[in-house]
Formats: structure tokens, sequence, C-alpha cells
């Protein structure tokens, strides 16, 4: 593993995009979040204490893609014209699939990869108390895959 001990160049900046036209841009992320069977069929049959877990997670992820500039701060403020959260389920792990597009000068991808992450944290949160083992522990539970799918301007 390579230690970062000195970076050479110690500042960061916004890009500046003032240059660039305003074009329609959409990008899809995605990523898996992994879970006991037990915990699956009480999402599916709607057995959650905390309620409707993928409701719940779809709603995060909107709020959480209309607030990427506040969470990383190099990200530029830009219209979101249209949010899609989606989920699947797959053989121990539900899938969360989110589009956003916008009209602008910059990409949407690392709105759709916030939007990702938070909606999957946020169905950990929902069941954490029945992925949880005797010692307080996730042994199943993990959040992974989390990509750009496609990224589109034009």
């Amino acid at each position: 593993m390579v230690e970062f001990t000195h970076i050479q160049n110690e500042r960061a900046q916004m890009v500046d995009i003032s240059g660039k036209a305003d074009i329609v841009r959409e990008a899809t992320a995605a990523g898996k979040i992994f879970l006991k069977e037990e915990t699956l069929a009480a999402i599916r049959e709607g057995n959650v204490v905390k309620g409707n877990v993928l409701a719940t997670a779809r709603v995060a992820a909107t709020l959480s893609v209309k607030n990427t500039p506040s969470l990383i701060p190099m990200c530029h403020a830009i219209p979101v014209s249209a949010i899609v959260v989606d989920f699947t389920e797959g053989e121990g792990f539900i899938e969360a699939t989110v589009r956003v597009k916008s009209t602008g000068k910059t990409g949407v991808e690392m709105e759709a990869l916030v939007g990702v992450s938070i909606a999957l944290l946020t169905v950990w949160d929902m069941v954490k108390s029945a992925e949880k083992d005797k010692d307080g522990q996730y042994p199943v539970t993990r959040i992974d895959e989390i990509r750009v799918i496609e990224k589109r301007k034009g």
C-alpha cells in the first residue's frame, strides 16, 4: 500500500464551466446491498419495523441527488430536471438504480452515484436491527458494486 506523505499541490478548486454550452445530460448509476433472506422477505412483505423500506430509500435518493453539491465540495449546483429511482431484487440482494437528467454545463454522474449510495445506506438503516447477529455485527450485510452504468450528453 502506498502512503501519501506529501501532496505537491494542496489547493482544491471548482472547475470553471462558464464557457461550456447548456446541453441535456443524463447519467445512470447502480449499486447493490446484500441482505439476509429473512430481511429480503420482510421488505417484500412490508413487515419491516421502521416502515416501507424502498419508499423511504426512494425519497432519500431523491433528496440526496438534489443536495449533491452540499456533500461533495467541488460539485457544481446544477438544475436537476428528472430523477428516477428503481429497485430490483436479485439472489440475496437489492439493486438500486438512479437515473438523473439535467440541462446544463456539466455532467450528472456524481448526482446519480450519490443517489444510489444514499438509497442503499437508507435500506441498511431501515433493516439494521434484522441484519445484526447476536454480537451486533453484520455478517451478511454489505454494499457493493456502486458504479456508473451509463452517461449521455447532447
